[in-house]
């Protein structure tokens, strides 16, 4: 099975019910195994089998269901489009109410104490009332011609949606008040005719639904404010330095790889790149969320969309395009407001059956009202168009995506970026949280701090055999011991015969002098099997006995088979650990640390980050068994790690959350990538789970509870008791506002503040 993904642009969605239609007969469609569609950013994600059918049978069949479809790209946020879409409907607003507004006046001023002229006046001129009232509904009509070109060609294809219901109540409005003008034309009860019209319920309906329309997408537009303020951040231009070092102004389009750009202060960055010259301090909170700036110097990381706050700087592109830092952050934040979460599934099951259900539930009412004597036609047909226009599947199909999409957007703007919806609904329930010790407690630049020489070698020589050993490996402390070397001025050598031991230790073959030297560099129990001697000896168990109790790591160093010295090092715990540890333990969750680390150098780093469950000396290879031994116990857990080594225990998780190692980790791996590496992130992301799921909640509780209450009134459930029946237009006004109250409530998280 060749299976791809289509990500699509959709064209024409009005509600729930069309998300819901494409997602079923797209989804049944012979080769396509999901179709995911979202109402909010109207984008669709269809996976299927290339071998079965192509990108031209999935758009043939979108477009047979009435909507357009075309591959989304990049799927760049439409601000430009949807700014003129908002503008287009705040356009003709102000017609539509001046029109609707002049039937009202003709047709209910005398009800206010505000009588009309006689020329004028339903009792003295019923024609020209009634005809007034006829010509100022053709412009609303005109004005509003989207609710009857989509909704009653959907009701063709027995697919109807929100506009179909707008369609058929102001259609049967303006179709029983255009008969009864006819008849008043013929002088058939010519007064009694002019006083049952319709046409300021059709023009009122068509104005207030039109201004919900119009505040939904002016507030969905702020949904994906987030993502317009990131890529606000990348600027036009840079200064490129040519060979002979002089400037001119490119296109950051026009940047290539290994291109040399002079940053001045107050510049925002342009690409991805590294310090050639200069010291200054960058602002990075656009992508980790930390507002205090950076320092930064030669050899240091630069990515583009920051700030250049002091001096200047001189750097070499390294990422440019779509693979700098800023757009895989867009990227990823994009995927996960168009994903869904599976709390939305109840919501999608019934926005398919929703829109023909209120219908039924419409004609039944009306003729219920009307065969049984209890009203007249007209009274019933009030009824009829009241129950139509009250009902509101859009609210249901927003108030999950709204939510995600302002939730995920905020998630950015504080460091933490999450992959889909559905992760963000399971860190929500998590309730133990896994710590990896190096890197992620730990600063992750472990320091040689002390050497203890047993040998006969000196602590220079030593120093650099073991070094020379451990420069081809990639482990935190091997790069201690390579960088204290090098800062003692050591001549490290490439080793021979290098081996690394995982979780143990590494072996290597060094020439110094024109001498090889077998060296063995890792923890005691790795010596021992290789039945080095002199591991007895009382001041090498002292020293790593008292070293140890101190939280530090022993590393035994052995040459030619024979103990040479102790190697010390130490990884100093984050500052902000202890804090964010008792701030989760507050929150009532447990939490674990777990490290390859012996247990006793474990516990004492576990102690002073206030963690009381530890699990030591776990090779990589077995994190992810731990974790697996941990949701045995019933527990959903999220793992923090960095995202390289932790890749499988991450995986494995409930929730990884990886620590500032990059997108494609948290593509990979990872459910939640937080940028800066500050732990602080693990609280943000726990905790805007928590809002955004409640957001969410909120939502659909709203949508559903409206709409089940709502419908029973428009149908005349009240007037059963003696209650009144409901004004269509106040129907109108109250399904509008729905709508508009799901989207407004989701907004509320863009002011999310992180406790911790």
């Amino acid at each position: 099975m060749a299976e791809r993904v289509y990500a699509a642009k959709i064209g024409g969605m009005h509600c729930a019910a069309c998300s819901a239609r494409i997602e079923r007969v797209v989804g049944n469609l012979e080769g396509v195994s999901s179709c995911a569609v979202n109402l909010a950013t109207e984008r669709a994600k269809i996976r299927y089998d290339e071998t079965q059918l192509g990108e031209r049978e999935l758009v043939e069949a979108i477009e047979n269901l009435g909507f357009s479809a075309e591959e989304a790209g990049e799927a760049q946020p439409s601000a430009d489009d949807s700014a003129a879409l908002v503008t287009a409907m705040g356009r003709r607003l102000p017609l539509l109410f001046v029109f609707a507004l002049g039937i009202m006046t003709v047709s209910m001023a005398h009800m206010v104490g505000l009588p009309l002229p006689r020329w004028l006046a339903a009792d003295s001129s019923p024609f020209v009332h009634a005809g007034s009232q006829f010509l100022l509904l053709l412009p609303v009509l005109y004005l509003g011609r989207n609710f009857f070109s989509s909704g009653l060609p959907a009701l063709w294809r027995r697919a109807p949606n929100m506009d179909s219901l707008i369609a058929i109540g102001t259609g049967a409005a303006t179709v029983y008040s255009t008969w009864n003008l006819v008849e008043i034309a013929l002088g058939i009860d010519a007064i009694k005719r002019a006083h049952d019209l319709y046409f300021e319920s059709a023009a009122m309906l068509i104005a207030l639904v039109s201004l919900g329309k119009f505040l939904e997408a002016r507030s969905k537009r702020r949904t994906t404010d987030a993502i317009r303020q990131l890529l606000r951040l990348a600027p036009d231009t840079a200064t490129l330095l040519n060979a002979d070092d002089s400037q001119r102004q490119v296109a950051v389009g026009d940047i290539r790889p290994e291109d040399r750009l002079l940053i001045r202060p107050g510049e925002r960055i342009a690409v991805d790149g590294v310090v050639l010259s200069g010291q200054s301090a960058v602002d990075e909170s656009m992508l980790t969320g930390e507002s205090l700036p950076v320092s930064k110097g030669p050899g240091d990381d630069l990515f583009g969309g920051t700030l250049n706050r002091h001096g200047a700087l001189t750097m070499r592109a390294s990422r440019v395009g779509g693979d700098t830092m800023l757009a895989r952050i867009v990227r990823l934040v994009q995927d996960a407001q168009g994903s869904k979460a599976p709390i939305a599934n109840l919501a999608d099951r019934i926005s398919l059956y929703f829109v023909p259900a209120v219908m039924a539930v419409a004609l039944v009412a009306g003729l219920s009202w009307y065969l049984s004597g209890a009203a007249d036609f007209s009274a019933a047909l009030r009824i009829f168009i009241a129950v139509l226009v009250i009902a509101c599947p859009c609210a249901m199909g927003l108030a999950t995506p709204t939510s995600i999409m302002v939730g995920t957007g905020r998630g950015a703007q504080l460091g933490v970026l999450v992959k889909n919806g559905e992760v963000l609904e399971r860190a929500e329930k998590v309730d133990c949280v896994v710590f990896d010790k190096t890197g992620t407690l730990t600063a992750g630049r472990p320091e040689v701090v002390a050497v203890q020489v047993l040998g006969e070698l000196g602590e220079e020589e030593l120093l650099t055999l073991a070094a020379a050993a451990e420069s081809s490996s990639e482990h935190p402390l091997a790069e201690a011991l390579v960088s204290a070397a090098e800062s003692r001025g050591c001549r490290i050598v490439p080793p021979k015969d290098f081996a690394a031991h995982l979780g143990r230790g590494i072996s290597a073959t060094v020439d110094v002098d024109g001498r090889s030297r077998a060296v063995l560099v890792g923890n005691r129990g790795f010596l021992e099997a290789e039945q080095c001697r002199g591991l007895h000896r009382a001041s090498s168990e002292d020293e790593a006995e008292r070293q140890a109790a101190e939280g530090r790591t022993v590393l035994y160093a052995a040459v030619d088979g024979e103990l040479a010295g102790l190697l010390t090092v130490a990884d100093p715990l984050k500052e902000e650990a202890a804090e964010v540890v008792a701030g989760l333990r507050r929150q009532g969750l447990t939490v674990v640390m777990l490290t390859g680390d012996n247990l006793r150098t474990a516990a004492v780093v576990a102690a002073r980050a206030g963690i009381e469950r530890v699990v030591a000396g776990v090779l990589p290879d077995r994190k992810e068994e731990e974790i697996v031994r941990l949701q045995g116990e019933g527990r959903v857990v999220a793992m923090v790690g960095d995202g390289i080594n932790d890749a499988p225990a991450l995986a494995r998780a409930d929730v990884g959350i990886a620590m500032g190692s990059g997108i494609d980790v948290a593509v990979e791996s990872a459910g939640i990538v937080l940028v800066s590496g500050h732990l602080q992130g693990v609280s943000r992301a726990l905790g805007l789970s928590r809002a955004t799921m409640a957001n969410i909640r909120q939502n659909l509780f709203w949508a559903f509870a409206y709409n089940v209450v709502a419908i029973p009134v428009a149908a005349g459930v009240l007037a059963v008791f003696g209650g009144p029946t409901l004004n269509p237009m106040i129907g109108g006004a109250a399904m509008a506002l729905s709508s508009v109250s799901v989207v407004s409530n989701a907004l509320r998280l863009r002011w999310y503040r992180p406790e911790v």
